[in-house]
């Protein structure tokens, strides 16, 4: 059994990465690199290869897709550690997850590549497989009542940001910048909303309307979006950005400081640090997990940090 297993979804960027597994096979072939690729066949699918590339002994578990393939193979390698559905408390687990993490990033979004540092030239992003080097980061936790616990390696935006999730997926040709600047710009216009929240945090808690709160693990979001610029994967504690209530027009001046990361110290921008968070609303609350939809309707959503906790080759 090859040592590095690649999982490659073959839909991630809109179809895009199923045009280049014929290239992303020669590149490896060249770098005599020993793998084995499979193909998902459907959203979850990543999650049951993973799992079964670490008892197939694979040093190396490969999500080649976006960032939410990436979720995927990451909660496959967390589900694959020794005991860890018996742990109550998640706070008790020690010790890495089994296997690395790799990172082919091919999808519309693949914003936790880039806080890692792989590029997303395809031939050199090949090579990083074989010469990178290994860091450890942290992962994070998301529980929803009546659900099982699931894990994050990025961000989850509560509110604006999983409207823009929702509106993205009804797009099916385009990626990246081109997909979702234009669905912000919708959002803003069609689909801003301020659902009143109570945020509890280690040592805080604030109840207010809100038009987003974004909880993360990395810095960076829907593309090019720097909605938490000092949070750093490997630090063990999660960054919150917090918007405030603001009308249309306030928020869409404050697109450009996303963009850029200088929206912090703007008025409308409450910005925190916790190692765990209680978030609880009256209204519906939408959210999106690492780019990919997490509910439409929760009242109440904890999260939570597990340091040091995964091996990602980069």
């Amino acid at each position: 059994m090859a040592r590095t297993k690649i999982i490659l979804n073959p839909i991630a960027g809109r179809g895009y990465a199923g045009k280049v597994e014929p290239e992303i096979r020669r590149l490896l072939e060249a770098e005599q690199l020993d793998f084995d690729l499979e193909l998902t066949a459907a959203p979850g699918h990543a999650v049951e290869l993973a799992k079964q590339a670490v008892l197939d002994g694979c040093d190396i578990v490969v999500a080649a897709g976006g960032d939410g393939t990436t979720h995927e193979v990451m909660n496959g390698l967390m589900a694959s550690t020794d005991g860890l559905a018996q742990v109550h408390s998640r706070d008790q687990l020690h010790g890495r997850v089994a296997g690395t993490l790799g990172i082919l990033p091919i999808g519309s979004g693949c914003d936790f590549a880039n806080t890692m540092g792989i590029p997303s030239d395809l031939l050199t992003a090949c090579r990083r497989l074989v010469d990178g080097q290994d860091k450890v980061v942290d992962v994070a936790w998301v529980d929803l009542p009546g659900q099982p616990t699931r894990y994050f390696d990025n961000t989850i935006n509560i509110g604006f940001g999983g409207t823009v999730t929702r509106e993205a997926r009804k797009i099916k040709y385009l990626r990246g910048m081109a997909l979702y600047l234009p669905v912000v710009l919708k959002t803003v216009f069609l689909y801003l909303n301020s659902p009143r929240v109570t945020i509890r945090t280690d040592d805080e808690e604030l109840t207010l309307p809100v038009v987003m709160v974004s909880v993360a693990n990395g810095s960076r979001e829907g593309g090019s979006f720097y909605v938490a610029p000092s949070a750093r994967p490997d630090d063990g504690i999660l960054d919150l950005c917090i918007v405030h209530k603001v009308g249309r027009l306030a928020m869409l001046g404050l697109i450009p400081r996303f963009l850029k990361g200088t929206h912090v110290g703007h008025e409308a921008i409450t910005m925190l640090n916790a190692r765990h968070i209680h978030i609880t609303s009256p209204d519906d609350l939408i959210a999106h997990v690492d780019g990919e939809m997490l509910c439409t309707d929760a009242h109440q959503i904890d999260f939570g940090i597990l340091p040091a906790r995964l091996c990602v080759r980069c």
